[in-house]
């Protein structure tokens, strides 16, 4: 580990890493929350987006209106996500503010859940799924997940449905939060210009008094299911097509490999922009390794028009079988490497992009590595890394077929 590295953990559970970063004038803090859409049952799905929006809506010492005024009148760069396996808020200060940032995002999870505010924002989050119908991508997705992740947590998506959430209860929702934000299932970071001992003070100062919890919810192992479904959408214009393999986790040593290999085939410049969007066949194609602790997914897609599908389909698996059969070649390779290099390198050197790279490495990893060590990995991707991921997980075999569009195409699913 670094030596600007520090963890520390609170007689509660609460997990606490700080980077100091010594050529920065701002700092980052964040609470990382590990729980997410996984985590939720089918008739619940949802309530962890939902839930990440209630944080900002009361708290025993602060009404909605104090929270934002407070974010605002530190200058605070602030926001959450939910994921499907986490929930993250955080706060991007000048240096003198990170006290009150930390104080703030602590209050804020030990929300109220006012059922006022739970009523109105109800139909914010019913807004949000209304507008993610109208995006091919998204209802794609959401669809492909259902489907290849069947009968496990991963199907439902972030979002929930029309009927979960509109169902939903403050009193549940309220249950889930007391069940899953508790400090053993959290991890506080903080990245910039801060003082570990200043940080660990402010913490317990604030979080120590939490309530430790013996909740012992363990997430189960998806089976990704293979075959053919088509969802016909005729408001939709073009056709996405999406073929999904199983792939390697985020703990997984050949993680970085299964990035870049991604990324040859279906990132910029890839061989996707050369020998199918430049080849006229669709105007969008690519590839992408999505990893979760215990698993991770290969997807190549794009999108056509409807009577191209099946041109844009032999496309896509010759180019995954090209993949698999041959060498990639070093130059490639070396463009791949050289443009994560350049990533990491500059979200190293941004208070809450760094944050947000310690939060992956302590959720799949356990440990926090410095950008040396990153760039390490990177180092480690070599043509026959590349070589032994396809021979682990290749892409020239059937996996799973998703088309979404005005056309019933393929029709038996």
């Amino acid at each position: 580990m670094s030596a600007n590295l520090t963890n520390h953990t609170l007689d509660n559970g609460l997990r606490i890493v700080v980077e100091t970063m010594p050529d920065v004038s701002s700092a980052a803090v964040g609470f990382l929350v590990d729980t997410g859409a996984r985590d939720e049952t089918p008739e619940q799905a949802g309530v962890s987006h939902f839930l990440e929006h209630m944080m900002f809506k009361g708290t025993p010492r602060r009404d909605w209106s104090q929270i934002t005024i407070d974010f605002d009148r530190m200058g605070s760069t602030y926001n959450a996500y939910t994921s499907i396996d986490r929930t993250v808020y955080y706060g991007w200060v000048r240096k003198n503010d990170i006290g009150r940032q930390v104080e703030l995002l602590a209050d804020m999870l030990e929300s109220t859940i006012p059922q006022e505010e739970f009523d109105k924002e109800k139909q914010v989050v019913l807004e949000e799924i209304a507008m993610a119908k109208d995006s091919l991508d998204h209802v794609a997705f959401d669809f492909l997940q259902e489907k290849v992740f069947e009968g496990h947590p991963l199907a439902w998506p972030i979002l929930g449905y029309d009927k979960t959430v509109g169902d939903l209860q403050r009193d549940t929702m309220y249950a889930y939060f007391k069940r899953r934000y508790v400090p053993r299932n959290m991890i506080m970071v903080a990245t910039g210009a801060v003082e570990p001992n200043e940080v660990i003070d402010l913490a317990t100062k604030h979080c120590a008094s939490w309530a430790d919890s013996t909740d012992s919810h363990e997430r189960s192992r998806p089976e990704m299911h293979s075959g053919k479904h088509t969802l016909q959408l005729e408001r939709f214009n073009q056709q996405l097509v999406a073929l999904s393999f199983p792939a390697v986790g985020a703990a997984d040593p050949l993680a970085e490999t299964a990035g870049a290999a991604a990324t040859i085939l279906g990132g910029d410049n890839s061989r996707f922009y050369w020998n199918i969007v430049q080849e006229g066949i669709a105007p969008r194609a690519g590839a992408f390794h999505f990893d979760f602790s215990d698993c991770g997914l290969m997807l190549l897609y794009g999108s056509t028009q409807p009577e191209n599908t099946e041109r844009l389909l032999d496309a896509l698996r010759h180019e995954a079988d090209v993949m698999c059969r041959e060498p990639v070649n070093a130059g490639e390779l070396e463009r791949v490497k050289n443009k994560r290099r350049t990533g990491l390198a500059l979200e190293g050197e941004a208070p809450y992009q760094r944050l947000t790279q310690i939060m992956d490495d302590m959720q799949y990893r356990g440990t926090p590595r410095s950008v040396d060590q990153m760039l390490a990995d990177v180092e480690a991707v070599t043509i026959e890394t590349v070589s032994e991921y396809w021979n682990r997980y290749p892409i020239n075999i059937e996996g799973h077929l998703t088309s979404a569009g005005p056309r019933n195409w393929p029709e038996n699913n």
